[in-house]
């Protein structure tokens, strides 16, 4: 029975390479691998047909090689879903920078027109509520005070004139 080779596994991914690069590269790994079994495959098929490999212990061979051939879609798989995940936290990462680059890019931009931001905005709503509140505590005041406030009023105009 022939020996299996050993595959190393694909390095990750370097952080100057693009989503699309990682993702073409993972794919055409996955179909190399997928390859070499099918041409194992193939090779155990042809040695099957010639007669080679008839005999008592055919069936134990196909077994074999069916289980080794799940177990090579398994180890795909896994490497597959790795990457995928891999690539998943890259594309939040990127993602999350990308946000936070067009946020500034928008504050400047509005800051450069003179228009004031959502906190700003805010703020100056705070500010009115609370003079709003200052002066509904003050309240209209009595006819008595006002008469003694105008009165108070037109000696200071008296005084002044003189």
């Amino acid at each position: 029975m022939a020996t299996q080779k050993k595959t190393k596994k694909a390095p990750r991914p370097a952080a100057g390479r693009s989503a699309g690069t990682v993702l073409r590269e993972t794919w055409e790994t996955v179909l190399k691998q997928l390859s070499v079994a099918e041409a194992e495959l193939q090779k155990q098929v042809r040695s099957v047909i010639d007669g080679e490999g008839l005999g008592a212990d055919a069936a134990q061979r196909l077994r074999d090689l069916g289980d080794r051939l799940a177990k090579e879609r398994r180890r795909v798989a896994r490497e597959f879903e790795s990457r995928m995940g891999d690539f998943g936290d890259r594309v939040k990462k990127e993602g999350a920078t990308v946000s936070k680059a067009v946020d500034d890019a928008v504050r400047r931009g509005l800051a450069a027109l003179n228009i004031p931001s959502r906190d700003e905005i805010s703020e100056l709503t705070r500010k009115v509520d609370n003079l709003t509140r200052k002066i509904d505590g003050v309240g209209p005041r009595s006819a008595g005070a006002r008469k003694a406030g105008a009165k108070k009023t037109a000696r200071k105009k008296t005084a002044a004139r003189r």
